[in-house]
């Protein structure tokens, strides 16, 4: 079936709920087959004006549309889901975005059968350069993967896993983003430190990490391949990598995914 000819409600309208749906209208989908909720009416009639879409309630949402991508904070998902339980039919495909919340949370509280796939999407969503994990719940299918998969592609790549991967996943992915700003940001201050202007700092490492990443995006090549290829003997180089060495950078990173990682477990463990 042709994912852009089934009726998707996202629930949960903050900034990747809104990238989501301008994803899919670039990518065909009619507005009047995109249904909204949002806590605030100011935010639905926002979005209303802005996209074309329909805001709904929450209930209206799960007896109208065929797919409901739930992008709410994993705190809040319990009330959501008891919400829509009674009015959800169970061959509707529920999609979770909420970050350390397995799929079995989902089936044990919606009808029998229910199809859920897990999805964790990160930031970059907003200028379509996300990349989304994917996961299979119980009772998802592969057309129902393919569903997610073409809704998730409107915003960036996605990569499949197994459900016992995502806490990883969401550790390296999710929250990666978030490492490369505070390296630039530590490395503009350096910037700074070394007699440069905040804003020709920020600029010089800005283009550093696109350069890098667009490299290793598409040259083949192994990072170390790469990095060897900066470092001459004696050089600049190769006196800045020995000072991370020596400070622990790459242990510290280490750690930093693993506490993430033990994170999103705890949350599944909460939910």
């Amino acid at each position: 079936m042709n994912t852009m000819t089934l009726k998707v409600a996202v629930l949960g309208t903050g900034k990747i709920g809104e990238a989501l749906l301008s994803g899919m209208l670039r990518a065909g989908w009619a507005p009047e087959d995109l249904l909204v909720t949002a806590r605030r009416p100011e935010r639905a009639e926002e979005l209303r004006a802005r996209h074309g879409v329909s805001p709904v309630g929450n209930a209206e949402a799960a007896k109208s549309a065929d797919i409901l991508i739930l992008t709410v904070k994993p705190q809040d998902m319990g009330a959501l889901l008891d919400e829509l339980a009674p009015h959800l039919p169970a061959d509707r495909l529920v999609i979770s975005g909420a970050a350390g919340i397995p799929t079995a949370f989902f089936e044990d509280r919606l009808a029998p059968g229910t199809p859920v796939v897990r999805v964790m999407t990160n930031t970059p969503a907003l200028v379509d350069e996300a990349m989304s994990v994917i996961s299979a719940g119980t009772h998802a299918t592969e057309e129902h993967l393919a569903h997610a998969e073409t809704i998730f592609g409107g915003v960036g790549k996605t990569l499949r896993v197994p459900e016992s991967q995502q806490d990883a996943a969401t550790a390296l992915s999710g929250s990666g983003p978030a490492y490369f700003y505070f390296l630039v940001e530590a490395m503009t201050d350096a910037g700074i430190l070394l007699g440069l202007p905040r804003d020709k700092a920020h600029e010089l490492i800005v283009q550093a990490a696109i350069g890098a990443a667009v490299m290793l995006r598409d040259s083949g090549e192994h990072p170390v391949k790469l990095r060897e290829n900066v470092t001459s003997p004696a050089g600049t180089t190769i006196n800045a990598i020995r000072e991370l060495e020596n400070h622990g950078v790459r242990a510290a990173l280490i750690a930093a995914l693993e506490a993430a990682r033990d994170r999103s477990r705890e949350l599944a463990a909460g939910a």
